[in-house]
């Protein structure tokens, strides 16, 4: 039988420094994965990344860390060779790599319409691309994507719909790298509290948001806690792995489809 656990993986993070990448780097090291290989974007979070790699180590297992602009096919490409070079091909590959922009649909500019479509669609066609030619056999691959793939809401048509892709991504993936035995998946939060929700929104849009979930008053801030989308990522890139081809949405209620 396949095993299927996280104890003696090794584990690619995409965006994995900080914020909840950073807390999944820690709960897989802490689940016994052998190591870990964590990207960050800029300089900024180089400080938050050595936090997290300190972490990783205490836990037990080889931390790694590279920081890329991964809106490239030839980043992307970069990155697992240099995650393969240090650590050997991986057998989880995750990548909670976005950026959200919350404007009216005639105020896009190309360029931002451009930026969005790097982060959010490029970059996970070629994660996703490069994890199915360089993942181990029975490997898991995993993709954040946003609640609001379910929403019927203004304002959101460049994040939203720079992230819907890849469900589609994610569908074709699962089918090509079926016989390989990998799994392939994708997770929508809903909105988290992190430091990246709150200059996207006002004052009354986060009071919405704050209360919009079935489960919000029971939730610290109203908002998804971080810590509770780590458990569903544990388990879809581990005992999970019979889920492929799909795209959950774990919010407390916030949208459905």
């Amino acid at each position: 039988m396949t095993d299927h656990s996280i104890k003696g993986k090794t584990v690619l993070i995409a965006g994995g420094g900080k914020n909840l990448g950073g807390l999944v780097a820690r709960d897989l090291a802490a689940a016994g994965a052998r190591a870990i290989a964590v990207h960050y974007n800029t300089a900024a979070s180089a400080k938050e990344t050595e936090e997290t790699l300190a972490a990783i180590r205490a836990a037990g297992a080889e931390a790694v860390a590279f920081q890329a602009d991964l809106t490239s096919a030839a980043a992307m490409e970069k990155l697992f060779a240099d995650t393969i070079a240090a650590i050997g091909r991986p057998d989880i590959a995750i990548n909670t790599v976005g950026k959200v922009l919350k404007k009216p649909f005639t105020e896009i500019s190309e360029a931002e319409y451009d930026e969005m479509t790097a982060v959010n669609s490029k970059s996970a066609f070629f994660f996703i691309k490069e994890a199915g030619k360089h993942l181990n056999d029975n490997g898991k691959i995993c993709t954040l994507v946003t609640s609001l793939l379910g929403a019927y809401t203004p304002f959101y048509a460049a994040y939203a719909g720079t992230k819907a892709p890849v469900e589609h991504f994610t569908r074709a993936a699962s089918k090509e790298f079926g016989e390989r035995g990998i799994s392939v998946t994708a997770i929508g939060p809903g909105p988290m509290d992190t430091p990246f929700f709150y200059p996207a929104e006002a004052a009354d849009a986060q009071a919405y948001h704050k209360s919009a979930a079935a489960l919000s008053a029971f939730t610290k801030t109203g908002l998804t806690d971080i810590a509770d989308i780590v458990p569903w990522i544990r388990m879809l890139v581990s005992e999970g792995w019979w889920m492929t081809g799909q795209t959950i949405l774990v919010n407390g209620g916030y949208t459905t489809k």
